[in-house]
């Protein structure tokens, strides 16, 4: 059941990202609630390999290269999702941004 809840806190808050932040575009409920399971999916399994492989990058920058694995992560679900689609680098940031927020913000009603 929290499952379920997640989900729908997910797709609310890509719902609301895609409206306030220029250059996102999800074509409707349906395909907000497929990149919020891709995004799901891809945060699971493909984030912490390519954290632990750009590590040393990661050190470099203190910290700031893991802003671009979590944009690249949104450029594959963009990728992946038909009727999702973002147009650029600070797009694709502030949506991760916005979408962290809001997920933060909907998520401490859950608990």
């Amino acid at each position: 059941m929290k499952l379920l809840i997640r989900l729908v806190i997910s797709t609310l808050a890509i719902i609301v990202a895609a409206n306030i932040v220029p250059g996102v575009a999800v074509a409707g409920t349906m395909t907000a609630v497929i990149v919020a399971i891709v995004l799901g999916i891809l945060n699971t399994f493909l984030k912490p390999v390519l954290q632990i492989l750009a590590l040393p990058i990661t050190i470099l920058t203190l910290g700031l290269f893991y802003i671009v694995v979590n944009v690249f992560i949104i450029y594959l679900a963009s990728y992946l999702v038909d009727g999702f689609s973002i147009s650029g680098f600070m797009s694709a940031l502030f949506f991760g941004l916005v979408v962290s927020i809001v997920s933060g913000i909907l998520g401490m009603f859950l608990d």
